[in-house]
């Protein structure tokens, strides 16, 4: 439920309005209403980039269209000049894309992490036992003692669960994400 959250917010931000403002920067790109909006305020792109934590050479590049900023640095933006992440957008489809994928990205890494993680373990617990039941068949040693029905079947089949619920998860989040 709450990876959802920051999608919505993204997409009702992007859907385009037809307040005035909107009217007459229509046609303008990221870039150039970047440039409008900073000489408006007299600032330098120096000045800009110590703003919002990037090099000049970054906020150059964004204004002149060879890179776009991330999804956080839209938001800074955004509050810098006191306009909607919507007016910023506007017209530049590119760029609207690339803010819903980075939207997309930054609402699952938590959850992916942890199954990528959880498959991650369960790998490494398969592959000490199958260490332990190679030392105990060629050195003859009895070194996992697996005195109980439970333990038997905790030690035989835990690895192999978290791999597979680790590795279904990771993936159905990739694919509902990221695709």
């Amino acid at each position: 439920m709450h990876l959802v959250a920051p999608i919505t917010i993204f997409t009702i931000s992007l859907q385009l309005s037809n307040n005035e403002t909107g009217k007459a920067m229509n046609n303008m790109f990221f870039g150039e209403k970047l440039k409008k909006e900073r000489e408006k305020r007299g600032w330098s792109q120096d000045y800009l980039a110590e703003k919002v934590y990037v090099s000049r050479q970054s906020v150059s590049k964004w204004e002149t269209g060879k890179n776009y900023p991330s999804i956080e640095v839209i938001i800074n933006l955004s509050d810098l000049f006191d306009i909607t992440i919507d007016e910023l957008l506007r017209s530049d489809e590119e760029l609207k894309e690339k803010v819903i994928r980075d939207s997309k990205q930054l609402a699952y890494p938590k959850w992916k992490t942890f199954f990528d993680s959880m498959f991650l373990l369960g790998a490494f617990l398969l592959l000490v036992k199958l260490i332990i039941l190679g030392v105990n068949y060629f050195a003859g040693t009895e070194f996992l003692v697996t005195d109980g029905k439970l333990l038997k079947i905790i030690a035989n089949f835990l690895p192999l669960a978290l791999m597979i619920i680790g590795g279904i998860g990771s993936d159905s989040l990739k694919n509902k994400y990221i695709n």
